[in-house]
């Protein structure tokens, strides 16, 4: 429906626990108030946390209860369960969710126990608002249906369309030096999370490098913090299988991120979860032939482009590699059709999207007003002293009697 035939919001604010700086989310949640602003709405981006970089961009989340109104529209950046998303639950502005996923607990047991904590309690969570929000949104249709899954009846696409201005920086001269020689590189770019599955790609390299190509070396790029028992086990499959030229290079500054896209011959993808994976489509930005298994949002993604793969047999993955990178002729179709993909990527209309999902909030009916406890605010404004107290005041309050826990999720 058209904005001329609505009721247009007073403002439309966005609400998320973290914007980080280069990520796709916070990248989104940056071209979103950009386009808001641009159509006209005070627009403003309210978080628990941000990166220092991005701090002056942002509120604290605890203004955007002053910011309410209820003919407000929220934009709320869904992920693991959060103050901000209790907050944004109890207030009365209409909301459109945007889902970014959160990923299955059980990739995290025996890994990290605070985080299936968090992600069982936020698709848990999640639920809460099939009734509160008036649209749903995923960033990927992978993810809208997953939102049907849980329930919700209106939904649609927030499309994620990627900025890959962090690898316009001049490449670092000293990974390019120490990397672009006659071996074959290849790489792999994201979180060194269970859910990636590196431990798979290495296994990957080991049976290429074993059978086809013995010069040859494997990036892995990522940072691991709060996973050093994964990484740990990733040193001690590669000592295990004497695997020479295994590079975990952690997190890289976009110099170096830009340098190891412009060494590389090849990138290797096992991930099972995923809910778009940008670095995909960074991959296809910098020509690079991108060979995936064919999991989660990665199909989508790709669209019909790169090399999928469904059987993690390290023979078979070994040999695709060797067919990919010993036939220049089907090298270079390969790119031709990642560059026609990412052209369609980019052609898709985020700012029409997003206004007429606006648009699609206020000309629906009203969900009913969300139910609180009567002592919600009670609450908060009790938590909010003691996490005053906490931070300013720590032994005062360690002394408190009823030793509140550190990390508490209340109100």
């Amino acid at each position: 429906m058209s904005s001329a035939t609505t009721a247009r919001p007073r403002a439309v604010h966005q609400v998320l626990a973290t914007l980080g700086y280069g990520d796709a989310i916070g990248n989104e949640v940056l071209g979103i108030t950009r386009v808001l602003r641009e159509a006209g709405y005070e627009s403003e981006i309210f978080v628990e946390t941000a990166d220092p970089r991005l701090e002056d961009l942002t509120l604290d989340y605890r203004d955007l209860i002053d910011a309410s109104h209820p003919d407000n529209v929220l934009i709320h950046h869904f992920s693991i369960g959060s103050r901000a998303s209790r907050i944004a639950y109890a207030l009365p502005d209409r909301m459109a969710l945007v889902y970014h996923n959160i990923t299955p607990p059980e990739y995290f047991v025996g890994v990290h126990k605070d985080l299936v904590r968090f992600c069982y309690s936020g698709r848990r969570e999640l639920q809460a608002y099939v009734d509160r929000c008036d649209l749903a949104l995923g960033d990927s249709e992978f993810n809208r249906q997953e939102l049907e899954r849980f329930g919700f009846e209106r939904t649609g696409v927030l499309p994620v369309v990627p900025s890959f201005t962090h690898l316009d920086e001049p490449p670092d001269r000293t990974l390019v030096s120490e990397f672009d020689d006659e071996r074959v590189n290849l790489l792999f770019v994201g979180r060194v999370i269970p859910n990636k599955r590196i431990e798979d790609v290495i296994r990957f390299y080991h049976a290429y490098r074993a059978k086809y190509q013995p010069r040859s070396r494997l990036l892995l790029v990522g940072a691991w913090g709060g996973f050093e028992s994964y990484l740990a086990s990733l040193h001690h499959l590669i000592a295990d299988l004497r695997i020479p030229d295994v590079h975990l290079l952690g997190h890289v500054s976009n110099a170096e991120l830009t340098a190891c896209y412009d060494v590389v011959d090849l990138f290797l993808s096992a991930s099972e979860h995923e809910g778009f994976c940008v670095p995909l489509i960074e991959a296809f930005s910098k020509r690079v032939p991108v060979v995936a298994y064919a999991a989660a949002a990665v199909p989508a993604t790709m669209d019909g482009a790169g090399v999928l793969y469904e059987s993690k047999d390290p023979r078979h993955v070994a040999s695709i590699l060797h067919t990919v990178l010993s036939n220049p002729t089907l090298e270079e179709e390969i790119v031709r059709e990642q560059d026609a993909a990412l052209d369609r990527l980019l052609a898709r209309d985020f700012r029409g999207t997003l206004l007429e999902a606006v648009d699609r909030v206020v000309s629906t009916p009203r969900q009913p007003r969300p139910q609180v406890r009567d002592d919600f605010w009670d609450r908060f404004a009790e938590w909010e002293r003691l996490e005053e107290l906490r931070l300013y005041r720590p032994s005062a309050y360690k002394a408190l009697p009823f030793a509140p826990a550190e990390g508490s999720e209340n109100p």
